[in-house]
Formats: structure tokens, C-alpha cells, sequence
């Protein structure tokens, strides 16, 4: 089984920082409701957690 690494430090309210073994990225956004992830390997996330199965994901990545 491979070792695995992620850790996330909140740097203020709505912001946290992740980390993993091979890019961090940002999150901008409350847990609950709209987010927007920035990646250092170029990938954008938006996403939005909505009440019961429902739910919105959105992914694009830089060239």
C-alpha cells in the first residue's frame, strides 16, 4: 500500500491551504456553499454543495 501525504492549514476564514505530496492548491470558500480551488498543477474547481443529492462541479485546467 502506497504512503500518502495531505495536510490543509486554514489560513483565514473561508481560505485554507492543501497540501500533498505532488502540488498544494487554494480554497476559496465557506464549507458549506460555493468553492473555488486553485491548483499549482494549473487545475480550477468550482464547486457547490446543494441540500440532498443535488450538487454542482465544474473543472477546467490551464494549457
Amino acid at each position: 500500500m502506497p504512503l500518502t501525504f495531505r495536510k490543509s492549514f486554514r489560513i483565514f476564514p473561508g481560505v485554507r491551504l492543501n497540501i500533498n505530496r505532488r502540488s498544494w492548491s487554494v480554497t476559496l470558500g465557506a464549507s458549506r456553499g460555493p468553492q473555488h480551488t486553485i491548483s499549482s498543477n494549473g487545475q480550477r474547481t468550482t464547486s457547490m454543495d446543494l441540500p440532498g443529492p443535488f450538487g454542482y462541479r465544474s473543472r477546467s485546467r490551464r494549457r
